[in-house]
């Protein structure tokens, strides 16, 4: 006669989605994923927003004991040691302001600050002035790093800004934390910039935004549907000043140092890392409806240009 089996058969643990968000650079983070109830989420909550935290202290303009304002305003030609992280930025940066030839240019602080931005309010007349002779960003002319040493200097007296990737980089801190978690299904992000992994139950991608560049309205022009990558958008309708009745973007062309004004109301980048997202996303707004386009299939990035009279532009690598 034959016994009985008495062994229990483990089930799998349900799925749950859970949400999460912090303050961070002057915005917010937020994290949505589906995980087993055994997960931590205090913990996960905790590290997220120490990462965040930790990207926001070494790269904001905003905070005058920052790693970036420490490096920006040390003696010219002396070397400044600075943060891993701070580093990579960095050293991202230089790589893509060559490779954009100089549409995306982080050596635009002080316009960044004498049109109003960057944590002031008004245009400063006398400011502006002051800054249209400034040199021209040239690495290593005017930056140089050093990567095994983890150091920096300047050798010309311009203010860096990082405010064009520092968000994207911390979108992939986000995502980091995520993945030494365990977890194999979320979406982070960090205003438009985005980033996600797998797929929700059900086996649908996550749904992205498409957001239609309409200044003071939040309307969707389409959805994007990510899984293993990034996306991020900037535009020439947010954050803006008037300045003698124009409105005018925070975004600096780096050409005509000067707040940025050409056919482009935003472009949206597709990539592997929401760092190179969103660097890439403000070199081709730079660059123009014409000349982007081009320059986005030279590098082969996936890009959606909505010019200002509303029609899309695309580029597919």
């Amino acid at each position: 006669m034959s016994k009985m089996s008495t062994e229990v058969v483990p089930q799998p643990l349900a799925l749950r989605r859970r949400a999460l968000s912090g303050p961070t650079m002057g915005s917010r983070w937020s994290a949505v994923f589906w995980t087993t109830e055994d997960v931590d989420t205090a913990a996960l909550d905790r590290s997220l927003q120490a990462a965040v935290d930790r990207v926001e202290q070494q790269m904001t303009t905003r905070r005058p004991d920052s790693d970036l304002e420490r490096l920006s305003a040390a003696p010219i030609g002396v070397w400044v040691p600075i943060p891993r992280e701070l580093t990579e930025v960095l050293a991202a940066a230089l790589d893509i302001g060559r490779r954009s030839e100089g549409a995306f240019d982080i050596g635009v602080g002080d316009l960044v600050r004498a049109w109003g931005f960057g944590g002031c309010h008004t245009p400063d007349a006398r400011g502006i002035a002051g800054v249209a002779g400034r040199p021209s960003f040239e690495p290593p002319k005017t930056l140089q790093l050093d990567l095994a040493g983890g150091r920096a200097r300047r050798l010309a007296p311009l203010r860096l800004d990082l405010s064009g990737i520092a968000k994207g980089f911390g979108v992939d801190e986000l995502a980091r934390e995520m993945g030494a978690t365990g977890l194999s299904c979320w979406l982070v992000g960090i205003d438009g910039e985005m980033r996600a992994e797998g797929v929700k139950p059900g086996g649908r991608p996550w749904a992205v935004a498409h957001e239609k560049p309409v200044p003071g309205a939040r309307e969707i022009l389409g959805v994007l549907e990510l899984s293993g990558a990034a996306v991020a958008t900037s535009g020439a309708y947010r954050h803006r000043v008037e300045v003698d009745g124009r409105m005018l973007s925070h975004t600096m062309d780096p050409r005509r140092g000067a707040p940025l004004e050409n056919d482009l109301a935003s472009v949206t980048v597709l990539a592997g890392t929401c760092m190179a997202a969103d660097a890439w996303a403000t070199a081709l707004l730079v660059a123009g409806a014409v000349r982007g386009p081009e320059l986005a299939r030279r590098q082969g990035l996936a890009a959606l240009f909505v010019q200002t009279d509303g029609e899309v532009l695309e580029a597919w690598p």
